[in-house]
């Protein structure tokens, strides 16, 4: 069975997470306290053991993923013993993590008019609620198996990364995301390993390049005419190729690996998708995101 524990940050998109979730066959339960998951899962167990599915909709079902988190209230500190509980039971989980930034928040709270659940506690300011609610999650972050930070992806790119996480990717293996980045707009916060393309020649000053982004054959042959860059590539595959199976043999869910140049359009695009592309020719089936290849 696929058990999925979905939690995170309020406003961060886990309603969107959870439909996508159910359009690939997934039961989902939004808002379950931490308390009820064991008994939940118990239910499920014990129901299919008889074979019978009149009393719990959940069975019969392989792939269940279920929503937790600040709403529950006080009974959401109780969720790492719910966790070993499952433990106990012989219940394998894992556990998927929706994040964005502070300011993307605010934004989206004021769009819908909707309330923090944890607002009250703050006369309404919404910046302190935030950041309470992070200092709450802190550990569920920390022992996220997947991470998905939703602050410069549309609905439709989050989309394609659960996806790529539950759908797309064989069974077994480690999901792999290749993510090219702007270092002037700042570290992308999922990373797992960062590369620094800056030390290239930079197709941004070549002035029929400028306006180009890595996925046009003109800035590929740029980059990659020198031999800095051929070097780069090979070292960075045989870093990848050695890590991955390590990060496998550790039970490792998700690796992001982001590669950052300065506005994030040229260099760093040319070797996510080289990257994808190597990765691609080894079996794998990795996601592949520029973050910022389209800001100006």
């Amino acid at each position: 069975m696929d058990f999925i524990i979905v939690t995170g940050l309020s406003g961060a998109g886990k309603s969107g997470v959870i439909n996508t979730l159910e359009d690939i066959g997934f039961f989902c339960v939004d808002n379950m306290p931490p308390t009820l998951i064991p008994a939940f899962m118990s239910l499920v167990l014990s129901a299919g053991e008889a074979d019978t599915d009149a009393e719990n909709p959940a069975v019969g079902h392989d792939r269940i993923a279920v929503v937790t988190d600040t709403r529950a209230g006080t009974s959401f500190g109780t969720l790492f013993q719910s966790l070993r509980e499952l433990k106990e039971m012989g219940v394998r989980y894992k556990i998927l993590f929706i994040t964005a930034d502070d300011d993307v928040l605010v934004n989206r709270y004021k769009l819908t008019r909707r309330k923090h659940p944890l607002s009250g506690r703050h006369s309404g300011l919404i910046y302190e609620a935030i950041a309470e609610e992070r200092e709450i999650l802190s550990h569920a972050r920390e022992s996220a198996d997947y991470v998905i930070d939703t602050s410069l992806l549309s609905n439709a790119e989050c989309r394609e990364k659960v996806l790529s996480l539950f759908l797309h990717n064989p069974s077994g293996k480690i999901s792999v995301f290749c993510m090219s980045f702007g270092f002037k707009f700042g570290m992308p916060s999922d990373a797992d390993l960062v590369f620094d393309v800056r030390c290239l020649p930079n197709p941004f000053y070549i002035p029929k390049l400028k306006k180009r982004t890595g996925l046009e054959a003109p800035v590929r042959d740029y980059v990659m005419q020198w031999d800095d860059a051929q070097k780069f590539a090979d070292k960075l595959y045989d870093m990848i190729d050695f890590l991955l199976p390590l990060y496998e043999k550790e039970g490792k869910s998700q690796l992001v690996i982001a590669i950052g140049c300065t506005g994030g359009k040229h260099r760093s695009v040319v070797f996510a998708e080289l990257l994808k592309k190597h990765l691609s020719a080894r079996g794998r089936v990795p996601g592949v995101n520029h973050r910022d290849m389209l800001r100006n």
